[in-house]
């Protein structure tokens, strides 16, 4: 396609290189530079040159594409192969695999393989087929690749010859920018002469302007002395006010504490009287209730029924007493009928009265407004005031004080009220000041207004002044409606350009809105209408919703004067009123320009213009063109003003005469000139500015005008002159059209400026200013400055020059370019011809080239960018030519990069690496970008690396590195932008593969509420292999760390107080190990914002209670000031002593206040009431955190366990965690809102229970659920869970019993379908440590009287760390134990001999009362305390077979210790106790038929005595031929309570030792509370025959209260068996 290139002529330039045609036509310093180069090169073969670089370019391009897609399928091909042969092993595999399961006789296995097999074979076909397609596409993209490399090898010569072509190009280039680089300097030295000669210049009107405001600063300072002269006296005025004032004040306050001494005088007697009325009545009562006395005994001594008589009294006392309270009322009834007939009179008269009287005319509008006192009486005026009222109750009060003995039914204040109402009618009624106001004229207005329905009410002043009442809205049938209940159409009642004397009429609906059937009533019209309006209607009843009705205002104007006020009326609904406007005729004089501006016109035209003078008003004026003098607006009617006010108006109408014209520079010196001239007059005439006439403050600014405008008229106004029309009269709403003619002269600017004044007085003068401008060049640009804006270097800017000629002739035109600027701009046509009148069109070419400030130093400043060259049009047969100028601002297409170069170090194949880079604009145009050919391993953000950037604007780019496999990365990322320049940022980076994977490196968790938790649970994997361990690249950094595979040790570090907690954080893995990691995010509330909201709850607590502190000073202030301060003497009034403490209450106050903010501690009352508060108005907060895991090279060195191991930083492991946090549904308001529920230590066996109560604070209904505790744990729920509802509360119990001696801890959830409350509930059982004093066993109380009681203490000792609970348990009281019949048996009769042999529940008491009892019968024991027992024994009748069984018993049911209570009574004071048992171990509870059965005997006195026999039973043992004796014992006791001792004695002691009994002693004395030992022994005879029984019987006698001899039977035999 390259080979005929010479054989056709080349195409036209493109339009981007128009730029080349420039290089041929400058005739400057670039045909020097040429000519070394030995010829001229022409545009052909430059253009010729840039498109063969460019298609040699895309051949290039073309070519690298084909080698990248032959690598491409060279891939695919080996990767396709590379599944060919793995799929055939698999294939191979499983033919081996079904041949062996064939052989096992497995045909499921067989039928399973051969499916495998079957698919397999279909994958291996299709890949087999994908191989053979791109082998094909493989051969065609090398025979594609092998056309282009021949077609670049024929153009190997022509790119040789390129090359060579661009090295002369390049230099002829860098001459160029050379040479315009020293233009661009002298430019630049240009530019800088003409700012400083700007600087200079500007350094002289600063000057000029600073002694301007010193002037006036001057003036300002003499003004202020005058001014604060005046002040002073106005001052002093308001002084002398105030005092007359407080004089005022004092008298007033002086007659109002007159007044209250008397009433306290009045009080005190009234008082009195009341004291009196007392005693008598109490004197009566008690008068009356001896009669009544003496009348019932004398009716019960005539046997009348006192009582009833009595009853009957009181009975017609009563119904009297109500007739006359009936009378009274009807009396108090006929005098508020005849007040309310009174005051309807007085209506009736007042009304008449006000009918009579006639309406005020403009004539008579002062003498109306000096009755307007005696008009008061149509309005309802308040009570008289406060002193008349004051002292007129005093004197009433002191008549009534007087004369109350005689009567008290006079009511002295409604007597008073009477008098007032006569006297306020009789001087309210006012008589006419003279007969004109009654004459005919008037009652023949009347009459003709008795056609109508006429209402005119007059209101009171105070509602007249308020303006539309503002309806609040109200609702009907669910309807709301705001507003008025009524509209009225038109809005506006309005009376405009109304004379007086003349009556007026206007029509007006009004229109009820409201939802509701409505009637209007019309109430009055304001103050200032209330003399000229009436309303003329008919009264329209009730109207529906939509209906209307019709009003007439008649307006009969007195005053010429504009009226503003409303028409009142009333409603059902509520008040509403429509606004009256009325206006005076008046001048509206305006114009529809005050400056005319010819604008620019040659000498010796003549042009017009008109101006339009309008009167929009209903007035007529004369009006007239002023132009010597500048009339003041209050020359002509002008008030006496202040002599502060004077000076302010001097101000304001010297700065209004000046204040339209402010633009131009002339105006300026011309109010500069006027100020010196009022200063001269001011300074020549002090005294008539001093004084206060019409002269002083207006004329004086008059004069300072005129001789103004008289100095500047014969200067400006020679060309422009004012037409035919000067004066004449305007009519109303008429227009005037005034002509102004401009007929230049001489070349340069022409001014006029003139007045339009008026004979109508309100009416001020309006200003015109004129302006024009003569010029004598017949040709001139319609632009005079040519701004091409921003312009971007090496970009093409073009604009249109448009010419204009006023020439009668057609003129040739000529554009110059000056010398520095022609190789970057150019006009088009460089000489051309305008027609006559008419215009030409040049076109601007602007090409800024970088060589800008070389070659334009004198009109470019490189500093700012600012470029302004001055440009040249001649004009053939015109010696002055016509300039103008062109500007531009330069910049500079630059974008940088900060930094330049890139390092993301060492990245792991896991993660992603973020860098972020600064990309700049340097331009001062807005750039769009865009980064492209961005390698796969790397993303820019944002908007993937498109944007546009503003005007020096610098935006921050992240660019994220993922690496895909571990090895080294070095590329180039480029940014391309709009104007298709590229901007290269080089990168680098180390992929690295950890040892360790983290199955998921991003966890979201869901919503989770406050106080919840959520959980995610992530795999940690060492993996068997580490293939690509090898393959990493070994850096300097780690050539010497490479570990072999192996243990690895991780720990995950968490960020400083955060809600993430992991599960294992450190660990050790082997190869091929996988460790469960689990994630749990917890959300809490910051401690810093609980504690600001707790600051916030105590400072509110404390302003709250110092307010009612401050109220609670007050309202006793008050009450000390109600209360007389008259005590009585000795004696403090009850008020003196509630203020004698309240000095203390303050200090109660203060002690009892909250905390200061720095005393509040997490899990105070303060500290929790916040955390709820903020709970239950707690915000979504999002918060993202990034762990990382550490990695170790692998475990210590074998000779240094305690080493440290060694850590990899390229080896880390990053997981990033993202928690939302909501605001929860449920909040714990139980435990200070804390979810764990601690049962501390509890004793083994002890049950314990806890309340736990959550609130619903979510909008919506909730269905709790919660998790399963142990079923075999020792905490459980006893309660069911429900739905609970916004706002609901729910109560959770707990019971923790343990069962050992451990720890227990348990988790709860509490879930709903928003969030999980998790609860942790934990206890520790403790085994009880309890000893007892008594160690158990028999626990005697031995003897004690019948009736009477014993006690004993056993001390229960808590040595456990934890409170004990414990029962004491009596068998008599607890359940029985079943036992069998032969235990029965065995007791009942078996044993019964044997005295060891007794009963667990001996005899009892037949009053039913337990024999035995133990207090407190159970209780708790605290740690390291102790607790007694009292053991009490009450028998009611003799027995020695009492007994019981107390058991001491934990809660756990452990038995302490266990005794066996025993305890004997007696009828006597002696007892004897020993012998055998003759009967039962049972007692019946029945009480014995037979008293006693003891023997009566005789004693010396023969006094019969009774015996008690006792059995002794005595066996000695007989051994080898030895007999031992036999010893038994016997006890005789004396009770302590008895506090008298005893004695005992043995008859027949001789007897007994013949037998070989001796009793040793045989008599003795026993003191109370203690017992005597009796020793019976037996030894018997020699010659003693075996098993022969001896027997004797013997008395043994005790005395004690009474004497008992009991009959001791002793038997005795020999043992010859060891029993």
């Amino acid at each position: 396609m390259m080979s005929d290139k010479g054989s056709h002529q080349e195409p036209p330039l493109p339009p981007d290189l128009d730029w080349l045609e420039q290089l041929s036509e400058e005739d400057d310093g670039d045909l020097v530079a040429a000519a070394d180069y030995g010829q001229k090169r022409s545009n052909d073969e430059t253009a010729r040159m840039f498109k063969l670089r460019r298609n040699l370019d895309q051949l290039d391009s073309f070519h690298r594409q084909k080698e990248h897609g032959v690598l491409k399928t060279r891939e695919e091909l080996k990767l396709c192969s590379e599944n060919v042969k793995s799929l055939e092993e698999q294939r191979d595999t499983l033919e081996e695999e079904i041949d062996q399961q064939k052989a096992a006789d497995n045909s499921v296995a067989v039928f399973r393989l051969r499916t495998q097999h079957k698919h397999l074979c279909q994958k291996l076909q299709s890949e087999e087929e994908l191989e053979g397609r791109i082998n094909t596409e493989l051969k065609q993209l090398k025979r594609e690749l092998n056309e282009v490399e021949v077609e670049l090898s024929r153009f190997s010569s022509l790119r040789q010859e390129l090359q060579e072509e661009e090295l002369l190009f390049q230099d002829l280039k860098v001459q160029k920018a050379a040479t315009r680089l020293r233009q661009e300097r002298e430019a630049t030295q240009n530019l800088q002469l003409k700012i400083q000669q700007h600087k200079d210049k500007q350094v002289t009107m600063k000057k000029k302007e600073e002694r301007e405001c010193q002037k006036k600063i001057e003036e300002h300072q003499a003004n202020c002395k005058i001014t604060a002269k005046y002040l002073k006296e106005t001052i002093k005025r308001l002084h002398q006010e105030e005092a007359e004032k407080e004089e005022q004040n004092r008298q007033l306050q002086e007659k109002r504490i007159q007044a209250v001494e008397s009433l306290k005088s009045n009080i005190a007697a009234t008082q009195e009287s009341f004291r009196i009325k007392q005693s008598r009545a109490k004197a009566n009562a008690q008068e009356k209730e001896q009669q009544q006395k003496q009348l019932r005994e004398s009716l019960e001594f005539q046997g009348i029924n006192s009582f009833r008589h009595m009853h009957q009294q009181k009975q017609l006392e009563t119904i009297k007493q109500k007739q006359e309270e009936f009378e009274e009322r009807q009396k108090s009834k006929k005098v508020i009928v005849e007040k309310i007939i009174q005051k309807e009179q007085l209506v009736k008269s007042r009304t008449r009265q006000q009918a009579k009287l006639p309406n005020i005319s403009s004539t008579d509008k002062l003498s109306s407004l000096g009755r307007v006192g005696d008009w008061n009486y149509l309005e309802p005026r308040p009570p008289p005031a406060t002193e008349e009222r004051a002292t007129a109750l005093r004197e009433t009060c002191g008549l009534s004080s007087s004369s109350s003995a005689s009567s008290d039914d006079e009511d002295p204040e409604e007597t008073m009220r009477q008098e007032v109402d006569h006297l306020s009618l009789a001087d309210s009624l006012a008589q006419p000041e003279c007969s004109g106001l009654w004459d005919e004229k008037y009652k023949k207005l009347l009459n003709e207004k008795t056609a109508l329905v006429q209402t005119e009410v007059k209101q009171e002043e105070a509602a007249m002044t308020s303006g539309k009442l503002n309806v609040p809205a109200k609702q009907v049938h669910g309807k709301k409606w705001k507003g008025p209940s009524f509209i009225s159409k038109p809005e506006v009642i309005l009376f405009k350009d109304f004379e007086v004397g003349k009556m007026y009429k206007k029509k007006f609906v009004l229109t009820n809105t409201s939802y509701i059937k409505n009637h209007c009533k019309l109430v009055g019209v304001s103050a200032q209408l209330k003399d000229c309006i009436s309303i003329n209607y008919k009264p329209p009843g009730s109207l529906s919703v939509g209906m209307s009705c019709d009003m007439q205002a008649v307006f009969q104007p007195m005053i010429n004067e504009d009226l503003e006020g409303d028409l009142h009326f009333s409603s059902a609904a509520g008040p509403f009123s429509v606004p009256v406007r009325c206006a005076i005729k008046k001048c509206e004089l305006e114009v529809d320009s005050q400056l005319v501006d010819f604008g620019s016109h040659v000498v010796g035209q003549t042009i017009s213009r008109t101006i339009t003078l309008s009167n929009k008003g209903a007035l007529a004026t004369l009006f007239s063109l002023d132009t010597t003098t500048w009339p003041s607006p209050e020359s002509h009617h002008v008030q006496m003003p202040s002599p502060v006010s004077a000076h302010t108006c001097q101000e304001t109408s010297s700065q209004n005469t000046t204040c339209g014209s402010q633009k131009s520079s002339g105006e300026i010196r011309t109010k500069q000139e006027r100020q010196k001239l009022c200063e001269a007059a001011q300074q020549e005439k002090p005294g008539e500015v001093s004084e206060g006439s019409a002269v002083g403050p207006e004329a004086l600014p008059e004069a300072c005008v005129s001789t103004d405008a008289e100095l500047k008229l014969d200067e400006d106004t020679s060309d422009i002159s004012l037409g035919n029309v000067r004066e004449g009269e305007i009519g109303t709403f008429e227009s005037i059209k005034l002509e102004v003619v401009f007929a230049p002269t001489v070349p340069g600017e022409a001014k006029l400026d003139f007045h339009i004044k008026f004979s109508n007085q309100s009416s001020k003068p309006i200003p015109i200013h004129v302006r024009g401008t003569a010029v004598s060049i017949p040709v001139w640009v319609v632009r005079p400055t040519v701004d091409l804006k921003i312009c971007m270097f090496d970009r093409l800017y073009q604009d249109t020059v448009a010419v204009h000629s006023r020439a009668s002739t057609a003129l040739k035109v000529t554009f110059d370019v000056c010398p520095e600027m022609r190789k970057h701009m150019k006009l088009l046509p460089k000489t051309g011809f305008i027609q006559a009148q008419s215009s030409f069109n040049a076109q601007l070419k602007f090409l800024p080239r970088l060589s800008l400030s070389k070659d334009a130093t004198k009109y470019f400043d490189s500093d700012t960018g600012v470029l302004e060259v001055p440009m040249t049009v001649q004009v053939a047969g015109q010696v002055q030519p016509v300039h103008f100028t062109v500007q531009a601002v330069v910049t500079c297409t630059d974008l940088q990069f900060e930094p330049t170069e890139v390092d993301f170090g060492y990245c792991s194949v896991f993660h992603s690496v973020r860098s972020r880079v600064r990309l700049s604009n340097l331009s001062l145009l807005p750039q769009e970008f865009g980064f492209l050919g961005v390698p796969e391993f790397i993303e820019v953000q944002p908007n993937d690396g498109f944007g546009t950037l503003l005007p020096q604007e610098t935006l921050d780019l992240d660019l994220i590195f993922s690496a895909n496999e571990a090895r080294e990365y070095n590329f180039q990322l480029t940014c391309k932008t709009e104007i298709n320049r590229d901007f290269l940022l080089s990168c680098r980076a180390v992929g690295v593969r950890p040892p360790l994977e983290l199955s998921h490196s991003l966890i979201q968790f869901r919503a989770t509420a406050l106080c919840g938790n959520s959980q995610a649970i992530i795999y940690l994997t060492n993996p068997q292999a580490n293939r690509n361990q090898s393959k990493q690249p070994v850096t300097p950094v780690v050539k010497d760390v490479t570990t072999p595979e192996g243990p690895r040790l991780f720990s995950f570090t968490l960020p400083k107080d955060s809600d993430i907690s992991i599960t294992p954080s450190v660990g050790r893995l082997l190869p091929g190990q996988r460790c469960k990691v689990q994630v749990t995010f917890r959300p809490r509330m910051l401690e810093q914002e609980i504690t600001e909201e707790a600051q916030r709850v105590v400072q509110r607590a404390k302003v709250l209670r110092e307010k009612e502190l401050a109220m609670k000073r007050l309202s006793e202030q008050e009450t000390k000031k109600e209360i007389p301060v008259e005590p009585v003497k000795g004696k403090k009034s009850p008020a003196s002593l509630k203020h004698s403490k309240m000095p203390d209450e303050p200090k109660k106050d203060q002690q009892s206040e909250s905390p200061y903010p720095v005393d509040i501690q997490p899990g105070s009352e303060q500290y929790e009431q916040a955390r709820a508060s903020l709970l239950g108005s707690v915000t979504q907060r999002w918060s993202d955190f990034i762990v990382p895991c550490f990695i170790s090279d692998g475990d210590p060195p074998d000779d240094d366990r305690q080493a440290p191991p060694t850590w990899s930083a390229f080896n880390t492991l990053y997981l990033k965690l993202q928690c939302p946090a909501v605001k929860p549904s449920l909040l714990v308001i139980s435990s200070n809102g804390h979810s764990i529920i601690d049962f501390h230590q509890v004793a083994v066996g002890q049950r314990v229970f806890k309340k736990f109560t959550v609130q619903n604070i979510s909008n919506e209904p909730l269905d709790l659920r919660t998790s399963l505790l142990d079923i075999h744990g020792p905490i459980s729920l006893l309660n069911a869970l429900r739905c609970i509802g916004p706002g609901g509360k729910h109560t959770l119990l707990f019971a923790f019993s343990p069962d050992q001696e451990k720890t227990y801890c348990e988790t709860l959830d509490i879930c709903d379908h928003r969030m999980s409350l998790e609860v942790t509930l934990r206890g520790e059982g403790v085994v009880p440590d309890v000893t007892s004093s008594h160690p158990g066993g028999l626990f005697d109380f031995g003897c004690v009287l019948e009736k009477e009681s014993t006690s004993q203490v056993v001390k229960l000792q808590n040595n456990s760390a934890v409170e004990v609970g414990f029962r004491a348990l009596l068998s008599s009281l607890s359940p029985p134990r079943p036992q069998s019949a032969a235990e029965i048996v065995d007791v009942m009769l078996g044993d019964y001999t044997d005295s060891e042999v007794r009963p667990i529940v001996g005899t009892q008491n037949y009053s039913g009362r337990s024999v035995f009892s133990a207090g407190p019968v159970k209780g708790s024991i605290a740690p390291g305390q102790s607790q007694d027992i009292t053991v009490t024994f009450q028998p009611d009748h003799q027995s020695v077979k009492y007994s019981d069984k107390l058991t001491i018993q934990l809660m756990n049911k452990s038995e302490v210790c266990v005794m066996d209570l025993t305890g004997a009574a007696s009828s006597h004071n002696m007892y004897l106790h020993g012998g055998d048992v003759l009967n039962v171990p049972f007692e019946p509870l029945l009480l014995p038929l037979i008293p006693s059965q003891a023997q009566p005997t005789e004693d010396s006195e023969g006094r019969s005595e009774p015996r008690i026999t006792v059995l002794v039973t005595l066996r000695a043992r007989c051994s080898g031929g030895a007999i031992t004796p036999a010893v038994r014992e016997l006890q005789v006791g004396c009770i302590r309570s008895s506090k008298k001792s005893g004695e005992f004695y043995l008859d027949n002691v001789a007897s007994l030792q013949q037998q070989g009994f001796s009793m040793e002693p045989s008599k003795g004395t026993v003191e109370a509370g203690h017992t005597r030992t009796i020793r019976v022994t037996w030894s018997p005879h020699s010659g003693h025959k075996p098993y022969e029984v001896v027997q004797t019987c013997v008395p043994l006698t005790v005395k004690g209260d009474e004497k008992h001899v009991y009959r001791v039977t002793l038997m005795a035999s020999v043992s010859h068996t060891a029993d």
